[in-house]
């Protein structure tokens, strides 16, 4: 896999199997990113960031926010409008 990689980078265009490889490790590291912020008890995640680093043989991926519990406010009257950021 490494050899394929290095011949697409010298020659241009993407190593599907690299690339298949980076995305799963992109999903597998925000799905355990979804549950962790899930067991404290948060609904949503906000800043959401992917980082990258390598490893001897391999790459490191990770992702983080900051878990958050969102929830709706009713309006009070028309002059609280103003104050409601559209959805």
């Amino acid at each position: 896999m490494s050899i394929i990689g290095g011949l697409r980078t010298l020659f241009g265009g993407r190593a599907g199997i690299f690339s298949d490889l980076c995305e799963s490790a992109r999903e597998e590291s925000f799905q355990l990113m979804l549950s962790h912020a899930r067991r404290m008890g948060a609904n949503a995640v906000v800043g959401v960031r992917y980082d990258t680093g390598p490893m001897v043989g391999a790459a490191e991926v990770l992702c983080y926010g900051t878990a958050v519990v969102v929830e709706s406010m009713p309006l009070r009257d028309s002059a609280d409008e103003r104050h409601v950021v559209p959805p």
